[in-house]
């Protein structure tokens, strides 16, 4: 199987040469596509990104406009080709040492879909406090409204079977962070094997080029509440293979 990394951009360029050399040449134990988006960035990335893709086999888009995370993933994901569907985010925080073990599950059909959470953790980590607050509350709220008990809704690793996750993104909505509560909104909806498993993570500050603050936190805490709360639009229904269905209506629906 073929495991497409969809990677959004926007002005990581200080780091970005180094990330792309690390991911580059990484060995993993599936074979690859990589799929990465740049959402107009403003500073030299999509410069690296043009110069990366001549000397590697990457697929490379950039956004007419700044659209927001979300819809860059969205972009991303329709243009993937493999069979397994993975998001990466283009700097530091998340190892990507541990996706081995995030994408096993679903080669071995043991899953459709699994989160990387920052906090199962099997040894002591240290999280800025006000984003772990943030998390952990935005998770539990999501929680109680999807019926998913995870332990880390707002992660970057998320990893699912391209039959899933193309269907869905076809009536997703959310151009920034709210793709986090939006998707796990979505799945929550259909008959699947969501696990979770524990990642490293390294938190970076505003200053190393971390974009998500407050408002975003505001934002998604609507974007829970409205995504659980709706059914699943009948164009994405009707094009989710019938095995991901559930039975009845569902609790939500």
């Amino acid at each position: 199987m073929i495991v497409s990394f969809i990677i959004p951009v926007y002005n990581e360029g200080p780091h970005l040469r180094d990330f792309f050399n690390l991911i580059m040449n990484m060995k993993f134990g599936f074979q690859t596509e990589f799929v990465v988006i740049d959402d107009h960035s403003t500073d030299d990335s999509w410069a690296i990104i043009q110069e990366v893709a001549q000397s590697h086999p990457i697929k490379v888009f950039r956004q007419e406009k700044n659209k927001g995370k979300g819809a860059a993933i969205r972009t991303g994901i329709e243009q993937a080709t493999g069979e397994i569907i993975l998001i990466q985010d283009a700097d530091f925080e998340y190892d990507p040492n541990d996706l081995d073990s995030l994408v096993k599950p679903l080669l071995d059909n043991r899953a459709d879909v699994v989160y990387g959470s920052r906090f199962r953790k099997t040894s002591p980590q240290i999280h800025r406090t006000f984003h772990y607050l943030i998390n952990r509350f935005l998770t539990l709220v999501s929680n109680m409204l999807s019926g998913l008990y995870l332990s880390d809704m707002e992660t970057c690793y998320k990893v699912f079977r391209a039959d899933v996750i193309k269907p869905l993104v076809k009536g997703f909505e959310a151009d920034r962070f709210g793709f986090e509560p939006e998707v796990t909104a979505a799945i929550a909806k259909l008959k699947l094997r969501v696990h979770e498993y524990p990642i490293s993570y390294f938190p970076r500050g505003y200053l190393e080029g971390k974009k998500i603050n407050w408002k975003d936190g505001v934002a998604a805490l609507w974007f829970i509440l409205k995504f659980n709360l709706r059914a699943l639009p009948p164009k994405v229904k009707e094009s989710i293979p019938p095995k991901y269905q559930l039975s009845g209506e569902g609790r939500l629906l």
